[in-house]
């Protein structure tokens, strides 16, 4: 019986793969890219850049100057200074006396009730005057032209709401090969091609680039909404689209770029916190989602190794179709096309980060980040 067992399920890994690469294939092509927009010629509407930065001095002075030097006149920004420890503040209040446009908010306390990022967020966004808001990290280097572009895109098509995949630079193989998968995944779970029809419960945020309306935003609640969501970017974008407004990904790619992290070691603690809030912390969910990942993504690779007869030559092809599905995909997650040769090895990387982020929160009670703690219980009655 096993060995029919693993014929059968060969023979339906490879049909998943296929139809997922299929579905990969034409969806990533139908996304726009934000570097093929034309600029917005005109006069320019007003926009409010809300920027929230705890202990960032390593990149933000970069990524400030980078802001200030966008071809936008019609512009006021707004960095909210969110109990840093570091010289943030003071690097901060040095730009901001050189540029007027600059305007900085320095929280000192964390209200009850909130995650500090989303409290940053809701602060800057009801002190800007813009007619939209632009929600972005302290990291994000900006092109000159890419606000004029998004804006553009806007008002042309009459969105709501556009969200930017950044370019993510590459410290390591290990790092570059992660970042192709999680791309994948991350298309696979929000189908961003789908965002735009307004019939698709598929709904997009990004924290780098989360361009909206704010009368939108404003109509939605802001980020009260999602005081406790650590994954406020993919919830704001929730909460537009199940409201009614129109959204909409782009890739950014030579439009805007973010480090992220420096390190794999960086990257594991960093999406530790966003892991099991992801899945809503629904642990059937982890389970699952661990159970599939195994079976339909790492199996294969072993299986050709441990296998014979009709059960290998079907391995082998769901094995070359994951390769020529990271091979299509590759351009478009700002990778290299051989990231895939690590596609087993990056997968068994996003398990454990799921497993550990769900097992040290259930353990901790909640969420540890940058010095404070979040309990849970506070964490899993925000649902959206």
């Amino acid at each position: 019986m096993i060995p029919i067992f693993l014929l059968a399920l060969a023979a339906v890994t490879l049909l998943i793969h296929l139809a997922t690469t299929v579905a990969i294939w034409r969806g990533n092509r139908s996304i726009r890219s934000l570097a093929d927009q034309p600029p917005l010629a005109g006069p320019l509407p007003r926009v409010s850049i809300v920027i929230p930065a705890r202990n960032e001095e390593r990149n933000v002075e970069e990524a400030l100057q980078s802001i200030l030097a966008l071809d936008y006149d019609n512009l006021e920004i707004d960095v909210v200074d969110d109990r840093s420890t570091d010289s943030t503040g003071e690097i901060l209040d040095r730009m901001a006396r050189a540029n007027p446009r600059l305007r900085v908010v320095h929280v000192r306390e964390l209200p009850p009730g909130w995650l500090g990022k989303n409290h940053a967020l809701e602060l800057g966004g009801h002190k800007a005057t813009g007619d939209f808001l632009l929600f972005t990290d302290a990291d994000v280097v900006l092109a000159p032209s890419a606000l004029r572009r998004a804006v553009a895109a806007m008002e042309a098509d009459g969105l709501d709401h556009l969200a930017v995949a950044p370019e993510i630079e590459r410290p390591s193989v290990p790092f570059e090969m992660f970042i192709g998968v999680f791309s994948l995944f991350f298309a696979l779970f929000v189908k961003p091609w789908k965002v735009p029809d307004p019939k698709s419960q598929s709904h997009v945020g990004i924290g780098a680039f989360n361009l909206v309306r704010a009368s939108a935003w404003r109509a939605v609640g802001g980020h009260q909404r999602i005081a406790m969501r650590p994954d406020d970017d993919l919830k704001l974008g929730k909460l537009l689209k199940t409201s009614g407004f129109s959204q909409e990904m782009m890739f950014g790619r030579g439009m805007l770029r973010v480090e992220w992290y420096r390190s794999v070691r960086e990257l594991i603690q960093g999406l530790m916190k966003n892991a099991f809030p992801g899945v809503d912390y629904r642990l059937s969910v982890v389970l699952s989602a661990t159970v599939t990942q195994l079976t339909i993504l790492v199996w294969p690779f072993l299986a050709v190794l441990v296998t014979s007869g009709a059960t290998r030559w079907l391995n082998l092809a769901s094995v070359a179709v994951l390769f020529t599905l990271c091979w299509l995909n590759a351009p478009l997650a700002g990778v290299r096309r051989w990231h895939g040769v690590g596609f087993p090895l990056a997968t068994l990387l996003f398990l454990y980060i799921l497993w550990r982020s769900t097992l040290t929160i259930l353990w901790r009670g909640g969420i540890d980040w940058r010095g404070t703690h979040y309990p849970l219980a506070e964490l899993k009655a925000n649902r959206i």
